[in-house]
Parts: structure tokens; sequence; C-alpha cells
């Protein structure tokens, strides 16, 4: 009976992978009903790498080669299974092959905005997206992490886990670029730098190296991308962040005079006369014309030219025009300048 087991067993004599186009990045060499012989060749060809697990535990591991599988070549099989000169012929042994070819245009995006602390805005929620490149570096590490005793594991297997890596690390990466927010469509390379630098020691951690990673693009949300354009059409006003708000409050008061929101008129006429109040201040001194406040009873700017005192008046209509002056205060401003004129 043991001599039909021992006719009927199938005896490997070749042990090799030819890798598929399919982003295999392990695979287990098929052993069911059979054994490997004595003198056996393992061929290992360039960018794999081959592991024999003994119950579990990795044991041999061999680089690009062909190999003549005896106990010198398999050391730590023989010491795991106490073989003393030769081993027993044949024996199973599990053996894994590991692709460390280069997975390049790998993607990683935000497929949520990304909340960051920039030195400019504070917080911002960002979106960006870009590639990166890795490889299995060490298939001892990646085979007890990652992929374990199944048959095969793919490329597309580990993206989820990969991806969720590089956007863990993108405030940190932004942190330690130091590139303010405006500027990183401008340094794309530094920031890629820095990400690949946030994210290698997790890629190590599971057996694997970061080798590239690029940035595609970098935006605000829609609502944060109308401010910033706010912002940056602040220019010919100046950049100080006061001087942002009083941009702002401009923008709105001629829907506030309308109506204040629609509830009460009186309610309304208060909120559009409080803010053209604020404004005038603004306007005031920006102009340097000396208007103290749009709600008082300021003396006019002083004007020595006629032309310069007509320039004022129709300065004085476009705010009228626009519901930050009411009738009452530009005919006191205009009788004030008329005055003048006299």
């Amino acid at each position: 009976m043991a001599l039909m087991d021992f006719i009927k067993k199938q005896f490997i004599d070749v042990i090799q992978w030819t890798e598929d186009a399919d982003g295999t990045l392990a695979w287990r060499f098929p052993m069911s009903g059979m054994e490997i012989q004595n003198g056996g060749q393992l061929v290992v060809r360039e960018s794999q790498v081959a592991v024999f697990v003994n119950e579990g535990q990795v044991a041999d591991v061999f680089g690009p080669g062909t190999h003549k599988l005896t106990t010198q070549t398999l050391p730590v099989l023989t010491y795991l299974k106490n073989w003393d000169k030769l081993f027993e012929s044949p024996f199973k042994s599990d053996v894994y092959f590991f692709s460390t070819r280069q997975q390049i245009d790998q993607r990683w995006g935000t497929s949520q905005p990304v909340a960051i602390r920039d030195k400019d805005f504070g917080a911002v929620r960002l979106r960006a997206f870009g590639n990166y490149a890795y490889r299995i570096q060490d298939p001892k590490v990646f085979h007890t992490q990652i992929s374990g005793t199944r048959e095969r594991y793919t490329v597309q297997d580990l993206d989820g886990q990969l991806r969720g890596l590089m956007l863990q690390h993108i405030s940190d990466a932004v942190a330690s670029s130091g590139t303010p927010f405006l500027d990183l469509a401008a340094n794309q390379v530094e920031f890629a730098a820095a990400l690949k630098n946030a994210t290698a020691e997790s890629f190590t951690a599971i057996g694997l190296e970061l080798i590239s990673v690029t940035m595609q693009n970098v935006s605000l949300p829609e609502e944060l991308q109308k401010i910033l354009d706010q912002r940056i059409g602040m220019g010919i006003i100046g950049q100080n962040m006061g001087q942002f708000m009083q941009y702002q409050a401009a923008q709105a008061l001629p829907e506030m005079a309308k109506g204040g929101g629609g509830g009460s008129g009186i309610a309304g006429e208060a909120i559009g006369l409080g803010a053209g109040v604020a404004l005038g201040q603004t306007l005031a001194q920006t102009l340097g014309q000396g208007l103290a406040g749009v709600g008082t009873a300021a003396p006019a700017p002083a004007a020595s030219k006629p032309e310069d005192i007509v320039s004022l008046l129709e300065k004085l209509g476009d705010l009228k025009a626009k519901g930050i002056l009411t009738d009452e205060e530009f005919a006191a401003k205009k009788a004030d300048l008329l005055k003048k004129l006299g």
C-alpha cells in the first residue's frame, strides 16, 4: 500500500513562476498532491523573489537565479524539519513567489476635502490628487503582514489600503513643506516630495518601498474658491485681512440696503444704515478725504479746487446710487461741498 501511494505521487523537478499581466504581487506555487524532489530546481526570474514557508513559518528566501534544492541551499528549512544531512525525498513545503517590479501609475486622491492648517487662511479644506509608484522590498514582512496564505494577492487588493495611507499623511506633508496654500500649485514638486517623506515609513512597515509620488492638481472646494477669488481681487486695495473683510462688506451692502433680509422694513433700514456707517468710515479712510462716518455730522472734506469738489460730489453720488448713502445724508454733504464753491 505504501508503495502504491509512492507511485501515485507527483514529484516536482522545477519550481518557477511566469508572471502574468494582471498585477499579481504574490503567488503561491500549486502543491496539491505534489512533493518536491531532493535536488529539484527552483527558478527565480529577475524582479522576483521566492520564499519557502514551513507550517506557516517563513523559512528560506531566494533571489533571482536557478537554485538546486538541497540541505545546503535550504538551511532554515533543514533546521525546522530536523534534517541531519539530506532531507527525505520527496518533501512538501509552501512556496510563494513575489513580484519586486515597480508598480507604477497608482492613483491617489481625496474623495472628500481634507482639512489642513494654512498660515495665511487658517483652517482650509483642500482636494488633491496625483500618482505614486512602489514595489515589494521585504517579501517576508509583506507575507506576514499583508498577503498571508492567499493563493494570489494583487495590486488591486492592496489599492484601498495604500490610498488611505497617502491621504492620511497629506496634512503632515503640507505642514512639513512649509508651503502656503496659495503657493502649492506652483510648488507641486516640493509638496509631492514632502508627501513621499511623510508616507514612506508606513509603506516600509508592510514590506514595501514607496519609490515616487507626484501631485497633478490641488484645489479648494467651490465655496472656498470663490472667497479666494475675492481675496485675489483685493490686490488693488491691499492684502491684510481687515481690508478683505471691508471688501466683503461692500459686496454685500447693495442687497442689505434693499431690505435687510426681507423681514421688517425698519430692521432692514437699521442693518443697511449700520453697514453704511462702517463702510462710509472705511471709504473715508481709503479716499483720504476726512469723512468721519456716514451717519455723523462730520464736516465735509476740505477741497481747495472746484474740480476736486465736483469729483467728490460724483463719488458721493455713486454711494447714494448704490444705497450706501440716504438722500438726506447725500443732501447734507452736497450742501457742505457747495458752500466751498461759493
